[in-house]
């Protein structure tokens, strides 16, 4: 249908234009110039987006998967600095528990000098963890200076907020839960 329409204004104009001021635009001129803009403005939205996305480089993808790997694997085997590094000095990681006795739930932080600890000293044995544990990372949403990721161990999850501050990502938040919810409690 617009195919005909543009054939009409076409046909018309080249009938009737000879009788318009030459300095005028015809109808067909400006249609023309019209979609001539909108290919344009489409044109410049698609350079826009595509600046936009990319903000997030593959360098950016493999670093916020190594830091989220720094986290479990320096429980895995227990290395302070390896998770030292992971963190952002502000980090806070949260899950909500159950406390029996009160039948109330609470929700419990640590921070970045408790995870640290733990590294040095939850696994020190070697018995919390299966011989190949699980450690997968999902990106769930990539910007230029944030990140959330998914990261799926043998008996919890961990969703996380990664930052990039100074050319470096870190942890900054980690909300966790057991995959067995009644640990919880």
């Amino acid at each position: 249908m617009q195919k005909g329409i543009k054939t009409w204004i076409k046909n018309f104009c080249n009938k009737k234009c000879t009788i318009f001021n030459p300095k005028m635009n015809c109808i067909h001129q400006k249609l023309k110039s019209k979609i001539h803009m909108k290919k344009y403005i489409f044109i410049i939205a698609i350079l826009f987006c595509s600046f936009k996305f990319q903000a997030q480089t593959s360098q950016d993808s493999l670093d916020i998967k190594r830091v989220a790997l720094a986290y479990i694997e320096s429980q895995h085997t227990p290395n302070p600095k390896l998770m030292e590094s992971a963190l952002h000095p502000r980090l806070v990681k949260r899950s909500v528990f159950r406390n029996k006795t009160a039948q109330k739930d609470f929700v419990s932080e640590y921070f970045a000098e408790n995870m640290i600890i733990l590294a040095e000293t939850y696994n020190v044995k070697g018995d919390k963890f299966p011989k190949n544990p699980r450690k997968e990372v999902k990106l769930l949403d990539v910007s230029a200076r944030t990140a959330s990721v998914k990261l799926i161990a043998d008996t919890w999850i961990d969703y996380m907020h990664i930052v990039k501050e100074n050319g470096e990502w870190k942890i900054i938040n980690v909300l966790w839960q057991y995959n067995d919810v009644k640990q919880h409690e």
